[in-house]
């Protein structure tokens, strides 16, 4: 009896954390799906977010500076495709030392 609920409770965290990576993958917005209007509106609207952009890779991408992890990061230019446009200008945080002037 104690075997089989063990089994059970194991079957069902194994089933509840490949359902939250699937569904963490789907929950995060995709730029490739978006307008890249729609694209700057999201990041203005949320302050700062974590996009996919593309089948396996992902940014996090802010409106502001406040939006930054901390003081010491700066706002890089960086571009994503979109839906419409191959380039849609966003910006992102970075370390000034680990990137340089754009």
């Amino acid at each position: 009896m104690q075997v089989r609920h063990i089994a059970v409770a194991v079957s069902v965290l194994v089933f509840a954390a490949l359902s939250g990576t699937a569904g963490a993958q789907s929950g995060r917005p995709d730029t490739r799906t978006m307008t890249c209007d729609q694209v700057r509106a999201l990041i203005q609207r949320s302050g700062a977010i974590v996009l996919t952009t593309g089948q396996n890779t992902f940014d996090r991408y802010a409106y502001s500076r406040a939006s930054c992890f901390s003081p010491q990061q700066v706002l890089r230019n960086d571009w994503v495709q979109t839906k419409d446009v191959s380039k849609c200008f966003v910006k992102r945080c970075a370390d000034p030392q680990r990137f340089p002037r754009d």
